[in-house]
């Protein structure tokens, strides 16, 4: 009996002593959940057809910023819950209540500034022209005057018309913007290099080429959008952004998707 005793006396202090090293599941504060959309959810706006950013895979959702989107929840102590939405309306969803946040390869701008927050940069991608192969745009300077495809409200948009190009006008995806470039209805379009990467590696872009034009243009640096009265969410946000960076996880998802690591 003795013996018995002492054995679950052992076994009892064991026990103390494995919960005492066992970390607590992190939770989100009270001050995080009074501004999520839904308790415990970090309900994510995305557009689900911007590959390598966010995309379908056999039906399921996936891409660089899904992934991402889904570590920094868990480190916040929530569940991602991604709410795919066509780029037009995506943005303006955070400030209307739908999303907690946008990840959607959105680069920071001085005019989305004034409407919006943004977390920490997880991405810097360089933009490229892509033209027909018998094109002869080198840079963005040459661009005045001529007709670019891009997306309403993008930030390629803006770069087109700072450069005096003459905006062709697309809510289509970027198969249809280069459709548009193939079909001489523009002479190039403006995007960035991983997203031209990712399509060249499952898609036939025969007939087309891409320049690099970073040396006009700095590089867009992407982050997720928050509504600004939603300190304490974005703080949260950041915090486990700074965690993936630092433990490794960022450089490692940025790498399987990109190729090598864009986050720095």
């Amino acid at each position: 009996m003795k013996f018995l005793k002492r054995l679950s006396i052992m076994a009892a202090a064991l026990l103390l002593s494995f919960a005492t090293v066992v970390p607590a599941v992190h939770a989100a504060s009270p001050e995080v959940n009074s501004e999520l959309v839904h308790k415990g959810e970090l309900t994510i706006g995305t557009e689900g057809t911007f590959k390598p950013y966010s995309y379908r895979k056999n039906g399921k959702l996936t891409g660089f910023e899904v992934e991402l989107g889904r570590a920094v929840a868990k480190k916040m102590g929530l569940k991602a819950n991604f709410v795919p939405t066509k780029w037009d309306s995506l943005l303006a969803g955070v400030n209307s209540g739908k999303f907690d946040v946008i990840m959607d390869g959105v680069c920071i701008t001085k005019d989305r500034q004034q409407h919006y927050a943004f977390s920490k940069v997880y991405d810097n991608s360089p933009f490229v022209l892509i033209q027909k192969k018998n094109g002869n745009l080198t840079s963005l300077k040459q661009i005045k005057g001529k007709k670019i495809v891009a997306g309403v409200g993008t930030t390629n948009a803006a770069v087109i018309h700072k450069w005096g190009g003459k905006l062709v006008q697309d809510d289509g995806n970027f198969a249809t913007h280069l459709n548009l470039v193939k079909q001489g209805r523009g002479e190039a379009t403006l995007t960035d290099e991983q997203g031209w990467k990712a399509y060249t590696a499952n898609h036939q872009t025969k007939g087309l080429k891409a320049v690099d034009v970073s040396k006009d243009e700095d590089s867009d640096r992407i982050a997720a959008a928050f509504n600004k009265k939603d300190s304490a969410l974005r703080k949260s946000f950041n915090k486990a952004l700074d965690e993936l960076r630092k433990d490794g996880t960022l450089a490692k998802i940025s790498k399987k998707y990109f190729g090598r690591d864009m986050t720095k």
